[in-house]
């Protein structure tokens, strides 16, 4: 079963940019994962501030190893020490974790 993670970050409008390249660099890390399905990270195009991660697996054992990974932990340095990594500051204000499972999907035929 499909499950679906997405991660709600508020980033400030003049960070925008950054938070792009930073997920740009780094897109492939997870691509080696057991269970990973795919990955999208979507631009807010109205007046709000809050980005989403989504990504696609096979199942919550899948997503978890990848939280429990060294890729994973390298990747979110910056999110939890105070300086951000690789000497980068933080670019996000907030974020939080939603999971869904997939009931219905349609792709056009």
């Amino acid at each position: 079963m499909t499950i679906v993670k997405i991660n709600a970050i508020t980033v400030p409008g003049e960070a925008g940019g950054e938070i792009a390249r930073r997920f740009a660099e780094r897109a492939a890390a997870v691509d080696g994962m057991e269970g990973f399905e795919g990955f999208e990270l979507l631009r807010p195009t109205d007046d709000r501030d809050t980005w989403l991660v989504i990504t696609r697996w096979a199942g919550d054992e899948s997503f978890e190893r990848w939280v429990e990974s060294p890729q994973f932990a390298h990747g979110h340095r910056g999110a939890r020490e105070a300086g951000g990594s690789e000497g980068r500051a933080p670019v996000s204000i907030s974020a939080e974790l939603w999971s869904y499972s997939v009931e219905v999907s349609r792709s056009p035929s």
